[in-house]
């Protein structure tokens, strides 16, 4: 089954088709459920800009891919430096499907380098009420690296067999690149299949002893975009 949707270009509509959205859970094998019993539950750290969603904001021209009259998914009304500022914010295709399947695998875990204000915000409506969003780290938890900003896994959890980050940015993830997932950035395509495309592999990835043993093989894929 396929999810239509209607988008409005200039003053016309056009039906945008999306791929398949539902992604087959079988019941676990008796070995499956063993192998998953002596393993440690893992944790899955989760990049936003540009990698869950895509924002801009009051005063700023919207990047060009961004096709005039999409509507944003949410908007956030949020006071920064005593300033109002509005954030119009757009969720990468299948972002509410996706964790909804790695919350039942994984304890998430939002790291990202913008303000707490604004990330807090943005994590509370992906959240949705749900509480699989609980544990947020921000800006502040960052180290200034040649002018971005890494993320320290340790801080979240120092046994690093047990962890990894989703992240478009490389540079996030520069002290740890045996602990991540690379994954293109997104700013607007809603043709865009990443989020699914990612469900098999970290399907498999929760069985492991050590995600480093088998991220440590993607390296190559960490400088694509």
């Amino acid at each position: 089954m396929r999810e239509l949707r209607l988008e409005k270009t200039g003053n016309k509509f056009e039906v945008v088709q999306h791929q398949p959205v539902k992604y087959e859970i079988f019941p676990l094998s008796p070995l499956s459920r063993h192998r998953l019993s002596i393993v440690k539950r893992k944790v899955l750290v989760l990049d936003l800009d540009e990698t869950l969603i895509h924002s801009h904001h009051d005063g700023v021209v919207r990047q060009a891919v961004v096709k005039p009259g999409t509507p944003p998914d949410f908007i956030l009304k949020v006071t920064i430096d005593r300033h109002p500022v509005r954030f119009f914010v757009h969720k990468r295709p299948h972002v509410d499907y996706f964790l909804d399947i790695v919350s039942q695998w994984y304890e998430l875990v939002v790291f990202t380098a913008s303000m707490e204000i604004y990330g807090a915000a943005v994590a509370d409506k992906l959240d949705n009420n749900r509480g699989i969003l609980r544990r947020r780290y921000y800006r502040q938890d960052c180290t200034p690296d040649l002018g971005s900003y890494t993320k320290d896994l340790t801080t979240i959890c120092e046994d690093l067999a047990s962890i990894f980050i989703l992240d478009n940015s490389p540079g996030a993830y520069r002290a740890c690149p045996d602990n991540a997932i690379p994954i293109k950035s997104w700013f607007s395509d809603p043709m865009d299949t990443a989020l699914l495309n990612l469900l098999p592999v970290l399907d498999a990835l929760r069985f492991t002893q050590d995600v480093r043993s088998v991220l440590s093989r993607n390296l190559h894929l960490h400088q694509l975009w």
